[in-house]
């Protein structure tokens, strides 16, 4: 195991096991982490659960490198795949797997992407302006910030980071690239503080941190794909199987909050005295709400504090 996977810290992994557990103890029982990272749930699961595989996918190649050597000790219960987590049931056709029991979605940017600079994913280091989860993928967030109109970027920054004064950077960024194209991150970052308001930018943090959310989501295509996958994921899931899903935003949150709690009602006519067998809830919701981690545990990976986790159970077939 290399230094960096040993240091990664999971995200409420106590609490994922447990979730997770109750559907994948029978022999053969399929678990799909369908955004693997340096596979820390994927390997408390293995651990925890001798007779389950696990089919494991990430859009990052360097993930699953890391990955495949943090799982060595499991490699006969282990497929990896690269590719995105919405193309589950084609993972899943290839593989010869019709329903699984388990599914895991940690959403969002890995530590080893926010840890290298050269990714492009931080503001706080010079790095080219990257932001690909997927190296292998053309469009970079450069490609975006030079080449869209100045209403495409004030809507990128408006609505994937809520960002207040998004017309004020997106014409900051389109004044500038007149004469000099934004190619770095540290660049960006200077554009934007620059671009806010001075009373805003004495509180909140770094006032880059929602640009860079933004452009992160829309070169990674995150929310698209998020909205895809759920139920896509969810439709895979055998009768008892488990979803889990971490979000890290209010964004991913709220589509992960409607797509669950869409498949947890009953879909019958009000009109009708009784309820149809057809239009039952197909799953019914683990987690009250969303849980959040303990104190102790982003006191112990800050990363952790922004954590939202739900969960369900399949119910009936679709």
């Amino acid at each position: 195991m290399n230094d960096m996977s040993a240091a990664h810290v999971p995200v409420m992994l106590d609490r994922v096991v447990e979730l997770l557990s109750p559907a994948l103890d029978t022999p053969g029982s399929v678990l799909v982490d369908a955004t693997l990272g340096l596979a820390g749930h994927a390997h408390a699961l293995l651990t925890a659960l001798p007779q389950a595989r696990l089919v494991g996918i990430d859009r990052d190649p360097v993930a699953l490198e890391r990955a495949e050597r943090r799982l060595s000790d499991n490699a006969d219960r282990v497929d990896l795949v690269h590719a995105v987590y919405d193309e589950i049931p084609g993972v899943l056709d290839d593989l010869g797997v019709d329903r699984v029991a388990g599914i895991l979605l940690d959403l969002g940017v890995s530590s080893p992407q926010l840890d290298e600079p050269q990714r492009g994913f931080a503001y706080s280091h010079e790095a080219p302006l990257d932001m690909r989860m997927d190296p292998t993928q053309e469009r970079t967030a450069a490609d975006v910030v030079n080449g869209a109109t100045v209403g495409e970027l004030t809507r990128i920054l408006r609505d994937y980071g809520e960002e207040r004064f998004a017309s004020r950077v997106a014409r900051a960024i389109a004044d500038e690239r007149v004469t000099t194209p934004i190619e770095t991150t540290t660049h960006l970052a200077d554009l934007v503080r620059e671009a806010i308001p001075a009373a805003t930018r004495r509180t909140g943090g770094n006032p880059a941190k929602r640009t860079f959310q933004a452009l992160r989501i829309e070169v990674n295509s995150e929310l698209s794909t998020l909205e895809r996958a759920l139920p896509a994921a969810a439709a895979r899931l055998a009768v008892g199987g488990r979803i889990a899903v971490l979000s890290y935003h209010s964004l991913e949150d709220r589509i992960t909050k409607r797509a669950l709690a869409a498949l947890a009602t009953d879909t019958t006519p009000p009109d009708l005295p009784v309820s149809l067998p057809e239009c039952q809830p197909e799953v019914r919701l683990l987690t009250r709400g969303a849980e959040t981690p303990t104190p102790e545990e982003t006191q112990h990976n800050p990363r952790s504090a922004s954590a939202r986790l739900r969960a369900a159970e399949r119910v009936r077939q679709p």
